[in-house]
């Protein structure tokens, strides 16, 4: 009986062991590169914009910069200086992806527009140091590192805005309310997640997997191997406390975060949150989609921020 015991605890430890390393390792197996492209009958038509886009981004030259996190993480990016004085945007890319693959659409455009740019490598991703990848529970204080890195080193009349894709766009959310400087005059997120639950839980339900229990096991084995809670906070609850203006876009054929997450985020925030959902996107791909109505609504709204202060 002792043994029978004993084998399954082993067992139930094993299987912790390997449920946070299929969520939330920066095990190499899983991660993506600058070229890795989504698949599936909503992507492939783009790829050869993608791949376009990306290979421009990587012909721009660049500084490497780094940063110490608030618990001792070597992190890693890259800045793109155009001009001095001009507006700055950070961007942060998504679960397992690469700022490059995920940012070369707003990449482009701000840069167009005469904005800096600063493509972050999230942590336990790129050259940033890190083996747990927290769904933004950590990483909003990876922003804010970044943020106050900028904010010293260009001064205190620097513009930012803050941007992210998917993980990066819930990211920037739930950063938003914990101490920015004055320097972030706006934030921008594509097709964010309202909680690190609301999206495991999604997806969970997505693989037919019985979501109580499934989530139940990885979130102990989140607070168990990776050392967080991920209900610690969310997107939800970071813009109800924020002021800063932001802007939302979500691709209404978007099946892996629903677009009504991003409701949700609006309505917690509808005083200075604005949702723009973009016709037949899937997920990550407004700007590829509807690159007019994208890029429409993040001219206005940096019009509307300060930003950008001619009309085009």
């Amino acid at each position: 009986m002792v043994w029978f015991l004993v084998v399954l605890v082993l067992l139930f430890v094993v299987f912790l062991v390997v449920l946070y390393d299929v969520i939330f390792s920066s095990n190499q197996r899983y991660m993506g590169d600058d070229n890795s492209l989504p698949h599936g009958e909503k992507y492939d038509a783009y790829h050869g914009t993608i791949t376009k886009c990306v290979k421009e981004v990587m012909e721009v030259p660049y500084e490497e910069v780094q940063v110490l996190s608030h618990d001792g993480l070597l992190l890693s990016g890259k800045y793109y200086h155009l001009k001095d004085d001009a507006p700055l945007i950070l961007f942060f890319h998504g679960y397992r992806c690469s700022a490059i693959r995920d940012g070369n659409g707003i990449f482009l455009y701000t840069r167009k527009l005469g904005f800096n740019v600063f493509l972050a490598d999230q942590r336990a991703h790129g050259k940033s140091q890190g083996k747990t990848i927290t769904f933004g529970v950590k990483e909003r204080y990876d922003v804010r590192c970044w943020v106050n890195y900028f904010a010293k080193r260009f001064g205190e009349n620097q513009k930012m805005y803050l941007s992210g894709l998917s993980m990066g766009g819930a990211t920037v959310l739930m950063a938003s309310n914990i101490g920015l400087p004055k320097n972030v005059i706006g934030i921008i997120a594509d097709c964010p997640y309202s909680s690190p639950k609301a999206i495991l839980c999604s997806v969970i339900k997505q693989m037919c997997f019985p979501v109580k229990a499934t989530y139940a096991l990885a979130k102990l084995s989140a607070s168990w191997i990776g050392q967080f809670d991920v209900e610690e906070t969310s997107a939800i609850e970071a813009v109800q406390e924020s002021e800063i203006p932001t802007l939302i876009l979500h691709g209404d054929d978007d099946d892996f975060v629903p677009c009504s997450m991003s409701m949700d985020c609006q309505l917690a925030g509808e005083d200075h949150v604005q949702l723009v959902l973009i016709k037949g996107a899937a997920h990550g791909m407004s700007h590829c989609v509807d690159t007019p109505s994208y890029e429409a609504a993040v001219y206005a709204f940096f019009q509307r921020t300060g930003g950008v202060s001619t009309k085009k």
